[in-house]
């Protein structure tokens, strides 16, 4: 099973077994407050995973055993600084704690393989370019632009997460030729998704440092200030 983190948007939190099967997810829709419900997200997903996993579940070892969290899937922005570097710390933590490795997802691949799937299950044309937008704040939007879905079952995309004023958005995804999809609010179980078919494939699913996009507004100091006589 991989547990899915991300708060690049709000908060969520899953557990989802390699396949897809999703046995519990939760979320905090609320921009800030990330580092006070995390905790809770994860003690609510963990238990309520752990009530409804199959016995003897394949490749969960001893027959007969609850299946084990095998790695968790961390959404790397991009996003704000605070709120990321609370998801990513409670990844690298829990990992550590278990000993398992973390696998670093580009936050908007999983926004992205949403719109795909769905396309795919209700039929909808393909191919065509979409950007993933999420509000930066300070006036400003991150986007990504995607194509379809590789040979791998991820999405593809045509340009890296970026960001732009608020009111250029619009003109930079008409350059791009991409539709613009808002998206406010990012599935943990389709993070732990992206994360599952990148082992599988052997692949890295994203940077292993957060993607800020920007400079955080606390800098280390150059030294103590000189003071005139």
């Amino acid at each position: 099973m991989i547990l899915g983190i991300d708060t690049s948007v709000g908060t969520a939190v899953a557990v989802v077994e390699v396949d897809g099967v999703v046995l519990a997810e939760a979320s905090s829709a609320n921009p800030l407050g990330h580092a006070e419900v995390i905790g809770d997200l994860l003690h609510t997903v963990l238990g309520t995973a752990r009530a409804d996993a199959p016995l003897g579940h394949a490749g969960a070892g001893t027959p007969g055993e609850r299946p084990e969290i095998t790695a968790v899937a961390a959404g790397m922005g991009p996003g704000p600084f605070t709120g990321l570097r609370v998801g990513i710390a409670a990844a690298r933590t829990f990992a550590l704690g278990r000993g398992i490795p973390v696998v670093p997802v580009v936050s908007h691949d999983p926004a992205a393989l949403g719109i795909l799937l769905d396309q795919a299950l209700t039929g909808e044309a393909d191919g065509e370019r979409f950007a993933i937008v999420t509000d930066a704040r300070r006036r400003e939007f991150a986007y990504t632009v995607y194509e379809g879905m590789d040979d791998d079952g991820l999405p593809v995309r045509v340009t890296e997460p970026a960001l732009t004023p608020r009111d250029e958005i619009e003109a930079v995804l008409a350059g791009l030729g991409a539709e613009r999809r808002d998206t406010t609010a990012v599935s943990a179980a389709m993070v732990a998704l992206v994360a599952a078919r990148s082992l599988a494939a052997g692949r890295e699913a994203g940077p292993r440092d957060a993607l800020y996009l920007r400079s955080p507004d606390v800098t280390i100091s150059a030294g103590p200030k000189k003071v005139g006589v």
